[in-house]
């Protein structure tokens, strides 16, 4: 019973429900070691006492970070203030979006007061005035609304207890897509134009943004994570495994966009890696070969280090002394740890020990004998800002209603450049995964240390922050992976399988307070990744938010009435819906059961290949049905691109507020990107965009398709009917 009390007062749970009918106890072993990640120590009956104890006679005046909605009630550390309580907020620095240039905002004070007579404040003061009780959804008299942002609270008792937290002030709700929005969802890595050095890149992304706007209607492109990857031979090839997610990797850098790139004096160097570089993408496309990211990065870093020996120009350095101001501590630590990785290797832990503390001495002594490396890959951040930017702004002139949607990952790689640099915010020893579930009986563990709850709260999310401020500078929308993890994440002790995992909670208030106020700050929408186990409520709390869900078609049943698909009008209307993911089969595979015999190839089926067909068989036909009855696949049985069409005819009849299409299935590709279960069985996150025969295609012959025009077709918006001169509409 103490263990018990003592984890849920840190949030951690010591049982769960797989299903509501089920519920399956969480083993005390696991319970104490994540306990010990958190810096509680519950590892004997007297420990556990000692630390319940203490922790039920800490009385806190004010939690580490309180959440202020806008025009809702105050939350209960405030309402439940002792009357004469003085209340004084200091605004967030004016230098923070939100506030007039130079001007620094005056604190707001305020006293606490109740709907009846109280005591008085101190001595000789009369007590506050009665004041009648709130209408219901409004705040008391007394408070003064603070202006949207983070700010810092301080609040002093009549008894002379004193309390200061970080205040959250967010707008109630998200900014929304225009209604309708149609775009295209894409692995950058796979998309190769004929001028790409082997791998899709930022240039190619402003090209197809320019295109699919201007010529197809497109309203957004949506992309992997952009992260920066640990470096390495090779490299892990996952976008959802990074070192940072608050600096993108510049092996996305279109080289000779760059405007010093045709001021390099060594031309001969250029050419020679312009030529390695063609050879590259001339295997991928026409020999077989997979993208190689390790080879593609190692000819642009050849050609980053000519590019910035070229002085910048008056203004170019203004620009850039502006985004290190801006960037600050977290950019000087990242460029640091790359610096480092580059002489001591990837992983920190192996590095030596003075070199482990991003503030210990010799770390300032190797960041000054680094200086010219630190200044490299800060110049390389800036240069991948700058081409992030550029490819918003085209996906804006050609008329999108959103733009580039960017993808957060749910963690990081535990060697990388964030658990270096914030060691205090992640719980070591843990990492981040899945419960078993119908689709997988042993658990996930995806190898991504978790932030610690404790932390996040008591620095006043700051680092949280930080993150989204820079994923969201050059964003249109943010699609945010296992956005349940906003509410609570499965932590998995390391050494044990995800079986002995348990959940811990996080503070969703302050997690999407924080999300929404920083999106309302870009101007930009939220799309979060909520497939799969999804705690009850945790839909609907993200709806009132604003933030869009995800809705793919092959799950989108009636479960509780039988399992049959849900008819259009059925489907919730703040979502984005889309045909598959990057970690499912894509269209045609699934059609033509393609998927299931590569899963068998592979060995990864749980019963024979014969059930397996039959069953899939089973699903698709019931939709394809479904797609006949509303006379959505005239062209009947057997023609597989008319399916696809009619797959997308079906989900543009849905109130969804966008609709994705899976780039790959314009042009009928039958591989998927990722192929969960996999590592070396299968070439995840190597692949190119091909044609159904698996022969790879370019942007360019991707845009010339046929087959994606014919697609393209049943998602153009209707035009609304004109009556000719002399008739009236109906």
């Amino acid at each position: 019973m103490g263990l018990s009390r003592l984890a849920a007062l840190h949030g951690v749970a010591t049982s769960y429900s797989p299903s509501p009918d089920v519920t399956v106890s969480v083993p005390d072993d696991t319970v104490i070691a994540v306990l010990a990640a958190l810096g509680v120590d519950a590892g004997t009956p007297a420990d556990v006492r000692k630390c319940l104890a203490a922790a039920e006679s800490r009385s806190r005046l004010l939690p580490p970070t309180v959440v202020v909605w806008a025009d809702e009630p105050l939350p209960p550390a405030l309402a439940g203030l002792p009357p004469g309580s003085t209340v004084t907020v200091e605004p967030e620095p004016s230098d923070l979006p939100g506030h007039p240039a130079g001007r620094p905002p005056a604190p707001l004070s305020m006293r606490a007061r109740a709907a009846a007579p109280a005591e008085p404040v101190a001595s000789g003061e009369p007590a506050p005035a009665p004041e009648a009780a709130p209408a219901p959804g409004a705040a008391p008299a007394w408070w003064i609304p603070p202006p949207h942002g983070v700010h810092r609270i301080h609040v002093r008792t009549p008894d002379n207890r004193r309390a200061t937290a970080t205040l959250v002030a967010a707008p109630p709700r998200l900014p929304q897509p225009p209604e309708g929005t149609h775009g295209f969802l894409v692995q950058l890595y796979s998309l190769l134009s004929a001028r790409s050095w082997g791998m899709g890149d930022l240039g190619d992304l402003a090209d197809l943004a320019a295109w699919a706007g201007r010529s197809v209607g497109s309203g957004f492109v949506q992309v992997n994570p952009l992260h920066a990857a640990v470096p390495g031979k090779p490299t892990d090839p996952s976008p959802y495994r990074p070192s940072s997610r608050r600096f993108p990797d510049p092996v996305h850098l279109h080289v000779e966009s760059i405007p010093e790139y045709g001021h390099v004096r060594d031309r001969a160097a250029l050419d020679d890696l312009r030529q390695d570089a063609a050879a590259l993408s001339e295997a991928v496309l026409n020999k077989g070969a997979l993208i190689d990211r390790d080879a593609v990065w190692e000819l642009k870093r050849q050609a980053l280090e000519l590019v910035v020996q070229v002085p910048l120009t008056p203004g170019r350095r203004a620009d850039y002394c502006d985004f290190l101001a801006e960037q600050g501590q977290a950019l000087e630590d990242h460029a640091l740890w790359c610096a480092l990785a580059e002489v001591h290797g990837p992983d920190w832990h192996t590095w030596p020990q003075a070199l482990r503390d991003p503030r210990s001495p010799g770390t300032a002594r190797a960041r000054s004998e680094l200086l010219d490396r630190v200044d490299f890959h800060c110049r390389l951040a800036w240069l991948t800002a700058g081409q992030l930017a550029a490819a918003q702004r085209a996906a804006e002139d050609a008329g999108m209603g959103v733009g580039i949607v960017h993808d957060l990952a749910v963690g990081v790689h535990p060697a990388g450049a964030d658990t270096w640099s914030q060691q205090e915010a992640f719980a070591h020893g843990m990492s981040v995964g899945a419960p078993p579930d119908a689709f997988n009986a042993r658990g996930q563990d995806w190898g991504l240390p978790p932030w610690r709850p404790d932390v996040l709260a008591a620095t006043g999310y700051a680092a949280y922050r930080g993150l989204l401020r820079g994923l969201l500078a050059h964003a249109g929308a943010l699609r945010i992976d296992h956005v349940m993890g906003l509410f609570r994440l499965w932590w998995v002790p390391e050494g044990r399988p995800p079986t002995d995992g348990t959940y811990v909670a996080y503070d969703a208030e302050a997690m999407l307070a924080v999300l929404v106020l920083e999106a309302h700050r870009a101007g930009t929408s939220v799309v979060g990744e909520d497939l799969g186990t999804v705690a009850p409520g945790v839909r609907e709390a993200l709806a009132r938010r604003g933030v869009l869900g995800t809705s793919v078609l092959w799950f989108e049943r009636d479960w509780e009435g039988g399992g049959r698909p849900l008819a259009p009008e059925e489907w919730r209307r703040d979502c984005l819906a889309t045909a598959t993911t990057h970690d499912l089969p894509s269209t045609a595979a699934r059609l033509t059961g393609d998927h299931v015999t590569l899963r068998h190839r592979l060995g990864l089926l749980t019963r024979s290949l014969e059930e397996e067909l039959t069953a899939d068989l089973t699903d698709t036909a019931e939709w394809l049905a479904l797609l006949a009855r509303l006379r959505m696949l005239p062209e009947g049985d057997g023609d597989e691109e008319a399916a696809v069409r009619a797959v997308h005819r079906f989900l543009r009849r849905t109130p969804a507020r966008m609709t994705g299409v899976w780039l790959p299935d314009t042009v009928g590709d039958r591989r998927p990107q990722n192929l969960p279960g996999t590592w070396d069985q299968y070439p995840n996150w190597r692949l190119p965009i091909a044609d159904p025969e698996g022969h790879p295609v370019t942007l360019e012959e991707i845009t010339a398709s046929p087959r994606l025009h014919g697609l393209m077709e049943v998602l153009r918006p209707r035009k609304p009917h004109t009556a000719p001169p002399g008739e009236r509409r109906p």
